[in-house]
């Protein structure tokens, strides 16, 4: 499991930087904007699988929360 969200982490921060190469590249504006929106929205599509994948974990219970208990 800390695999599959390692991998995931880094798919998402690799979409982060590539929407940042496009915006920042010297170029036709044209060819910059949907590269850059497509790299957006797979990092949007990465971080809600991601979330989901851990929801479900958790509803399966695979995954425990931890932290301080809700109730003394």
């Amino acid at each position: 499991m800390k695999f599959v969200i390692l991998i995931a982490f880094v798919a998402i921060l690799g979409a982060l930087g590539a929407a940042g190469f496009f915006m920042l590249r010297n170029g036709n504006a044209s060819k910059r904007g949907p590269n850059m929106a497509r790299a957006l929205a797979v990092r949007v599509g990465v971080s809600v699988a991601l979330f989901l994948i851990i929801l479900f974990c958790w509803w399966m219970g695979w995954i425990q929360p931890t932290g301080l208990p809700v109730q003394r």
